[in-house]
């Protein structure tokens, strides 16, 4: 079974030794995406629920280009940098993701400068 690289530029292109996404078989495997603007490579927003909203469309956007979608998602992990961030996340996380919600995890550690949120995504889609 091979493996494919996912690629779209409607998902910001990081400078790191990396892939926006991975497909092998009926998995998925999305990279920590970024609350940047694919266009520009700015940060969007500087709220936790702006770069939450963001996040999430560029994890849409490589799920998308590898022809899954928010519903196939399994688990999506979330990078917060502040505990307190916790609600206002959940918040936009909430309206972005939909019920019924995948499984995930919300991890806290330190981000880029201006960069409050970054999320991750497995999915399972047929063949």
């Amino acid at each position: 079974m091979s493996r494919t690289i996912i690629s779209t530029k409607d998902a910001p292109v990081l400078p790191a030794p990396l892939s926006q996404g991975v497909r092998k078989g009926g998995l998925v495997q999305v990279a920590g995406q970024l609350p940047l603007d694919p266009a520009t490579g700015n940060i969007v927003g500087s709220t936790v629920a702006e770069q939450t909203t963001q996040v999430l469309r560029n994890v849409t956007a490589v799920l998308e280009a590898a022809g899954a979608s928010l519903e196939d998602v399994l688990i999506l992990r979330v990078y917060l940098t502040d505990p307190a961030h916790l609600a206002e996340m959940n918040q936009a996380y909430a309206e972005a993701v939909g019920e019924p919600f995948p499984a995930r995890t919300t991890v806290y550690m330190a981000l880029p400068p201006g960069m409050l949120v970054e999320v991750d995504a497995l999915a399972a889609v047929d063949g």
